[in-house]
């Protein structure tokens, strides 16, 4: 929590209540504001205000999952998460805007209209924790939660020029246990020191640092299916700059194949839409035809999809068992593109844009994407990813990245 402003906590919920008020209209970030929203009285994060993501129960506020199924749904119960960001000083704000049933790289609700990028107009914010994002990088809240299944926090994160955390999987509990075990829930922050902090808090461990701590990373600048050459670029630039810092950093000395994790994702995440009660047509178009093509698909069909994509996370692992302590790639293939032009969930069209953070959710691994510049005046980002259950190793990490030039965040455009 280096160079924050002291002031009083109540002030700074009311400072930043009001900056929704001007600048949420032009986003869309926010979805329901708590204007009597309150600083806790002590605790590590007191003068935090926090967006909470409408998939996640805040106690009276909405709990729609951005569905026309569940139009009106108001939670009776705060997440674990909420628990602890309230017991921790914390001031919950509101919720913030998520496509329905989280099931896009996009953010736009069927409920609740589309989440705008607030470095441009028209442009995506990312999904599926868009809304988190957004309020985050106009500053309408210090830090926002998310939840991440294939890159849910990662992708946002980037695309708003953000830090996002994916902590291992049950690091933070959730309501409704994945059975698949690769969802996520962490922190999206503008640094990673107020990353560290709230996953701390979220995650009810001890928050540490090793300062001046050297590594071995592998980075990835390249691929098969190819990327834009701005995402490659970054990669590099964040690798040369690790290695201007002392750390060791090997260049594409591993082969990113995404593909059989791809494959297997387009299996296992309809089967997991599938899974929700009533009739598809009771849904919105953009899960309907997906929870219908899931129900079609086998037991059997499913337990090999999920062995492969798992299989081939393993590949990541045992990549940083050969020696690293992090693997370092873009975050995503694609620089952030206008909102109807995000590709199609689970289509062909997005295999190159997720081709990163797909496989690090099958691989268990906890990963952090660090703001890595501007591309045509939009951010992109790069992701560290590190070994299992080891996040504090891999925030110090993202640390020394984000305080090299051209790296960390920077206030868009009227909203600074």
């Amino acid at each position: 929590m280096k160079n924050r402003r002291v002031i009083d906590p109540q002030a700074a919920v009311h400072e930043h209540l009001d900056r929704i008020r001007r600048l949420n209209p032009r986003l869309n970030a926010f979805i329901q504001v708590d204007g009597s929203a309150q600083a806790g009285t002590a605790g590590p994060l007191r003068g935090f205000t926090v967006g909470v993501k409408e998939s996640q129960p805040v106690r009276g506020l909405s709990f729609t999952w951005s569905s026309p199924k569940f139009r009106g749904q108001v939670a009776d119960r705060d997440a674990v998460l909420v628990q602890r960001l309230k017991a921790a000083g914390a001031a919950i704000l509101g919720k913030t805007n998520a496509p329905e049933l989280v099931a896009s790289v996009g953010t736009v609700s069927p409920l609740f209209g589309a989440t705008q990028n607030p470095w441009r107009e028209g442009v995506t914010p990312g999904g599926s924790s868009g809304g988190s994002a957004a309020a985050v990088a106009a500053r309408l809240c210090t830090v926002a939660t998310g939840d991440d299944y294939g890159g849910s926090i990662r992708m946002p994160a980037s695309c708003c020029g953000v830090v996002g955390l994916r902590p291992s999987p049950g690091r933070v509990p959730e309501e409704l246990p994945d059975p698949a075990g690769i969802n996520s829930r962490g922190p999206i922050a503008r640094s990673v020191a107020d990353a560290r902090a709230t996953y701390a808090v979220m995650a009810a461990v001890s928050p540490h640092e090793v300062a001046g701590a050297k590594r071995r990373l592998l980075a990835i600048t390249r691929t098969g299916i190819g990327m834009d050459s701005a995402c490659s670029e970054a990669s590099r630039r964040a690798g040369e700059a690790l290695a201007g810092a002392g750390h060791e950093v090997v260049f594409d000395a591993l082969e990113w194949d995404a593909l059989p994790v791809l494959d297997a994702y387009k299996v296992v995440r309809r089967v997991s839409l599938a899974a929700w009660p009533g009739d598809p047509a009771e849904y919105g178009p953009g899960v309907r035809a997906l929870m219908t093509e899931g129900r079609e698909i086998s037991g059997a069909e499913f337990f090999r999809a999920h062995q492969a994509g798992l299989k081939a996370g393993a590949r990541i692992r045992q990549a940083l068992e050969d020696g690293f302590d992090a693997i370092l790639t873009p975050t995503l293939g694609l620089v952030p593109m206008p909102i109807e032009e995000v590709p199609p969930f689970l289509g062909e069209a997005y295999n190159r844009h997720v081709q990163f953070v797909l496989p690090v959710s099958f691989s268990l691994l906890p990963a952090i994407s660090v703001p890595a510049g501007r591309a045509g005046g939009l951010p992109i980002g790069v992701q560290l990813v590190g070994h299992y259950r080891r996040e504090f190793d891999l925030l110090d990490l993202a640390e020394s990245l984000e305080s090299a030039p051209g790296f960390g965040f920077e206030p868009p455009p009227g909203f600074d």
